[in-house]
């Protein structure tokens, strides 16, 4: 260990963080024994809803949105290489620069014409391979999947069984289950869960029975939804009542987290289908409610509006029990993500969740991470930094310290 003042305290900062093995503790990753869910490879890269999104804005003529929806995947991704990588500007944007970012780790060539070295550069690599690959580029340890036994696919393989990989942790999904309630009643009463459309005693202790089972079969650490920018707590609205009659109590007993993610608008524009939805501000008093409540349940919060992430600072110095996690989808830029890390650290300290990768394709960790990190470790440094100078005896072991807490998926969350 050095000792104070006799060191970089950047070159320390990087070289934590590239010691540091990596929990990404919010994904939508599942293990190749998963099968379909399991997802990597170009054209899920390329056909991955951020680029489809900016590739809307510029198709070749002819081609609608509607008709690209269409086409199979294959003739969708090389759409988008045309149009975004091959076209007659830089691909600058975030989304696109990953791509250019996985395939210089791949050792490819991103400005290849077409995707055929893409897709035949792992044709001979088993999928469980090309993950433990995937990872160790990344620095990842372990990822926290998001699970949902109501989906069509998922469910029946979690009811088969199979081998779990370790590194995939599991987080139960609420959204089909509770949101826009009693959409997934018929659902529910097919896996034996006798709810009805009202949200009566009965549907209560009988939705909370369905959290403990599938906890319990899952191992989920936490358990997760997404929510829209109006929800309020408490409130009449069927999600507010579930969430206080269901979700938060089950929280406490199993003495897991709850987390929210909020400020989804779902489809303002439907014809990008799941590249429709948008974002809006919420009103943060509902949180605190929440938190006061419910003191003895750790939230782990992420809102979708930067104009929040302030407020959501506030609230968390304020409540202990709620902890902010990550740069979530839109705010996943780097210059956002260098205002909110700052913003964290200068109100909350070391006690938050720097980031989570959100990646839905295995590739994506191939530069969600190293881009995030690339971002993070000046913050930090400068943090550091301060501290030094303002006279405390700062050691590199302070700095491992904090960042194994702050990227090893906190105290709660590690085995």
């Amino acid at each position: 260990m050095s000792s104070p003042n006799s060191f970089s305290v950047s070159t320390a900062v990087t070289r934590a963080l590239s010691e540091q093995p990596i929990v990404d503790i919010h994904t939508h990753l599942y293990p190749p024994r998963m099968g379909p869910l399991s997802l990597w490879g170009p054209d899920e890269l390329l056909t991955y809803h951020y680029l489809k999104a900016e590739a809307s804005r510029q198709l070749p003529p002819g081609i609608s949105v509607k008709h690209f929806n269409g086409l199979p995947k294959p003739e969708q991704a090389d759409i988008i290489w045309k149009t975004l990588f091959v076209g007659d500007s830089s691909p600058v944007s975030e989304a696109q620069l990953g791509v250019v970012t996985v395939m210089a780790a791949l050792g490819l060539n991103p400005r290849a014409n077409d995707l055929s070295e893409f897709r035949a550069c792992r044709a001979d690599l088993k999928p469980e391979d090309y993950v433990d690959q995937v990872f160790r580029k990344a620095g990842v340890a372990s990822v926290f999947m998001t699970n949902d036994p109501l989906d069509d696919v998922e469910g029946p393989i979690w009811q088969e069984g199979f081998d779990r990989d370790p590194r995939f942790r599991a987080v139960l999904r609420l959204d089909s289950a509770l949101m826009g309630w009693p959409g997934g009643v018929e659902k529910l009463n097919a896996l034996g869960y006798n709810v009805d459309k009202e949200i009566s005693q009965k549907t209560v202790s009988e939705l909370r029975r369905y959290l403990n089972d599938w906890c319990d079969r899952m191992d989920a650490r936490y358990m997760a939804i997404s929510l829209p920018p109006d929800f309020t707590y408490p409130g009449k609205s069927s999600i507010a009542k579930l969430m206080g009659g269901v979700v938060y109590p089950t929280a406490r007993e199993r003495n897991i987290p709850s987390a929210m993610m909020v400020g989804v608008r779902r489809q303002v524009n439907p014809v990008l289908r799941d590249g429709g939805d948008s974002l809006g501000s919420w009103d943060l008093t509902n949180l605190e409610n929440i938190a006061r409540e419910w003191s003895d349940v750790t939230f782990l919060i992420t809102v979708l509006s930067r104009e929040d992430q302030h407020e959501l600072c506030v609230a968390a110095r304020k409540f202990p029990n709620i902890l902010p996690f990550g740069c979530w989808w839109f705010l996943n830029n780097p210059s956002i993500i260098e205002e909110i890390t700052s913003e964290r650290l200068e109100l909350l300290g070391t006690s938050f969740i720097p980031q989570h990768s959100d990646a839905r394709i295995l590739d994506q960790l191939l530069y969600k991470w190293p881009h995030a990190l690339k971002v993070i470790g000046p913050v930090l440094a400068r943090k550091y930094g301060a501290l030094r100078d303002a006279g405390w005896p700062l050691t590199e072991g302070d700095i491992k310290r904090d960042i194994g807490r702050m990227f090893g998926g906190g105290k709660l969350l590690a085995d």
